[in-house]
């Protein structure tokens, strides 16, 4: 069985005000379970690619392996998160 890897999201960028308070510098952690305080719409927008980074896999448009950029869908608010694979 291969193994599951729990992922980081962190914010990289963040322009306007976003509902959810999220600010650059805010960490979580993506394992089995959805973590607190994190915004649902913006866990929606990461889903797929943290369950890919998940599953050992990548994506052949970002310059490292593992790790992947996100914007969450407040075009107006703007929060952009980096994913990281993590052990």
């Amino acid at each position: 069985m291969k193994e599951w890897y729990k992922v980081k999201v962190k914010v990289i960028k963040q322009q306007g005000k976003c509902e959810a308070g999220h600010k650059v510098g805010d960490e979580f952690i993506i394992g089995e379970n959805a973590p607190a305080g994190l915004c649902v719409w913006a866990l929606y927008t990461l889903f797929p690619f943290a369950s890919a980074l998940q599953a050992d896999g990548n994506f052949p448009w970002e310059s490292e392996e593992g790790v992947s950029q996100v914007a969450c869908p407040d075009p107006a608010n703007p929060v952009v998160f980096e994913i990281r694979r993590i052990k």
